[in-house]
C-alpha cells in the first residue's frame, strides 16, 4: 500500500470511529493539539467561505432579480395585450419586481444550501487526507496517527482489544481476591504477632499496615500498586513484594513452559497415532494410558517418583536445585502429566470429529494421499479446540504448581502464595495473583492469535467488524 492510500486509510478511519460518542471523545482527547490547529484553520476558511458566499449571493441574486423582473413583465404584458388593457410601463415594473422578490424570499434557503461549509468532523478529515497536512502535523498528532493505524489494521486492531480486555481481567481479580481476603475471618495481627499480643500491639500493627482503614481506601491502594509497580511490604519480615515475586516467579514459569513443551511434544503424535489407528490395539492402550495420567494425583505421583528415582535408584535429586539441571527433571514429568493425558484425549477426539467432514471427502476424492489428508486437512482443522485445551492448563498449571513445589521443595510462586494466604499476607498474595493473572491474560493473547491464524472464519470475522 503507498503512503497515499495509507493517508487515505487514516481518514477512513476516522469518519468510522467518529460515528460512536466513545471513540470521538477519545479521537479529540488524543489529537487535542492537532485539533487545535485544525479549528483555527476550519474558522478562517469558514470566514473566508461566508464572505465569498455572501459576495456571490449577492451578484446572484441581482442577476436573479433582474432576469425574474424581465420575465414577470413579459408576462404582465402579454396578458394585458390579450385582454386588449393599456399598458403603463412603470406599473407593470413595478408589478413585476413584487413577484419577484416574493420569489426569491420563498426559495432563499434551498437556494444557499449548497454554498454552506461541511461540519468540523468532514473538515478534519478532509485535511488528514491529505499528505502534506498529514506530514505537515505529524508530531503534533502522532498519539491519535499511532491510534488511527492500530484500529484500522485489522489484525493490530484484534490484539489491542484483546489487552484491553486483559487489563480489565487483571483488575477484576484483583478486586475480587482482595474482596475475599479483606472479609476472611482470619486476623494478620492475631497470625503474626501471636496469641499472647496485647490489644494495642494488634492495633498499632493494624495501623502500621493500613489494616484499620476501610474497604474501599485499602482496595484503592491495593489496585494503585498494581498500575505503579509498587505491592508493598509483606506483613511478614517486611520483605519488598515485587522484588520477592520476581525471584520466585521465573521458576514457576521454567517449570510451567517445559512441562508445556513436554506435553506437545508427547501428547500430541499420541493423539494423532490414536485417531489414525481408531478401535485398534494402539487406541485403546494409548488412550488407557492417558486416562491413568488424568487420574494420577500430582503429589502421590511426586512422592512415588521420590521413592524410586531418588532413594532407591538414585539417579535423580530429590529436591530442585538451580545448580543442577536434572532436579527439574522429575517436577516438569509431575506438573506435565496430567495435561499431556488431557492433551493426547483432545487430539484424538478432534481428529475424528473434522475427519468425515465435507472437505476431508472432498480432498479425498482429489486422489490427494493419506498422509497429506492428515496433516494439511484433519491435523490443522482440529487445532482450535487442542490449542484451547493447552492454553486453559497452563493456566492451571501456574496456579496448580504448588503442590509440585511443595514436594519437590521448589521455592516458587505457587508455595509462597500457599504459604502467604494462610496469615493472610494481603500484599504478598495480591502480587501472587496478580502475576499469574497477567501471564494467562498474555497466553490467552497467544491463543487468540493462533485462533486468527489457523481459522479463516476468525480472519474474515476481524476483517468486517
Amino acid at each position: 500500500m503507498n503512503k497515499t492510500s495509507e493517508v487515505s486509510k487514516f481518514a477512513y478511519t476516522f469518519r468510522k470511529l467518529s460515528n460512536v460518542f466513545f471513540y470521538r471523545i477519545l479521537l479529540f482527547i488524543l489529537g487535542f493539539p492537532l485539533h487545535l490547529i485544525t479549528f483555527f484553520l476550519y474558522q478562517a476558511a469558514k470566514k473566508r467561505s461566508n464572505e465569498a458566499s455572501t459576495k456571490g449571493q449577492k451578484q446572484l441574486e441581482q442577476h436573479q432579480l433582474d432576469e425574474l423582473i424581465a420575465k414577470y413583465s413579459r408576462q404582465i404584458r402579454a396578458e394585458k395585450n390579450y385582454f386588449n388593457e393599456s399598458i403603463n410601463e412603470q406599473e407593470i415594473h413595478h408589478t413585476a419586481t413584487q413577484l419577484a422578490t416574493q420569489y426569491l424570499e420563498k426559495n432563499a434557503n434551498l437556494e444557499h444550501a449548497d454554498n454552506k461549509l461541511t461540519s468540523y468532523r468532514e473538515f478534519f478529515a478532509q485535511q488528514i487526507s491529505k499528505k502534506s497536512y498529514f506530514y505537515g502535523t505529524f508530531i503534533f498528532g502522532i498519539v491519535m496517527y499511532a491510534f488511527l493505524w492500530v484500529y484500522g489494521n485489522a489484525f493490530s486492531r484484534y490484539i489491542v482489544d484483546r489487552l484491553v480486555l486483559s487489563i480489565f481481567v487483571v483488575v477484576g481479580v484483583s478486586i475480587l481476591v482482595f474482596t475475599i481476603l479483606y472479609f476472611s475471618p482470619m486476623d494478620p495481627a492475631a497470625n503474626i504477632l501471636g496469641e499472647s499480643a496485647t490489644t494495642e500491639q494488634k492495633e498499632a500493627f493494624n495501623e502500621q499496615h493500613g489494616l484499620n482503614e476501610s474497604y474501599g481506601v485499602q482496595l484503592k491502594e491495593s489496585v494503585q500498586g498494581i498500575f505503579t509497580f509498587d505491592l508493598g511490604k509483606s506483613f511478614t519480615g517486611k520483605e519488598d513484594v515485587s522484588e520477592s515475586i520476581a525471584n520466585k516467579f521465573p521458576v514457576t514459569l521454567k517449570i510451567a513452559v517445559l512441562s508445556l513443551l513436554l506435553t506437545i511434544i508427547v501428547a500430541i503424535p499420541i493423539g494423532m497415532l490414536s485417531a489414525a489407528k481408531m478401535n485398534t490395539f494402539w487406541d485403546y492402550a494409548l488412550m488407557f494410558i492417558a486416562l491413568i495420567g488424568l487420574s494420577i494425583p500430582s503429589f502421590w505421583q511426586g512422592l512415588i517418583m521420590i521413592l524410586e528415582f531418588s532413594i532407591k535408584l538414585q539417579w535423580l535429586p530429590a529436591t530442585y536445585s538451580p545448580e543442577q539441571y536434572s532436579s527439574i527433571i522429575m517436577p516438569v514429568i509431575v506438573l506435565g502429566t496430567g495435561l499431556t493425558a488431557a492433551v493426547a484425549r483432545m487430539t484424538r477426539s478432534s481428529i475424528l470429529e473434522v475427519i468425515n467432514e465435507d472437505y476431508m471427502i472432498t480432498a479425498k476424492a482429489k486422489g490427494l494421499g493419506s498422509m497429506t489428508i492428515f496433516f494439511n486437512h484433519a491435523l490443522r482443522n482440529a487445532m482450535i479446540p487442542i490449542i484451547t485445551v493447552i492454553g486453559l492448563q497452563f493456566g492451571a498449571m501456574l496456579g496448580g504448581a504448588a503442590v509440585t513445589e511443595k514436594v519437590f521443595n521448589i521455592s516458587g510462586l505457587g508455595s509462597y502464595i500457599v504459604d502467604k494466604q494462610f496469615i493472610p499476607d494481603i500484599p504478598a498474595i495480591m502480587g501472587g495473583v496478580v502475576y499469574i493473572a497477567i501471564t494467562i491474560s498474555l497466553v490467552n493473547l497467544i491463543i487468540d492469535i493462533l485462533y486468527a491464524l489457523l481459522n479463516p472464519r476468525v480472519r474474515s470475522k476481524m476483517k468486517n467488524s
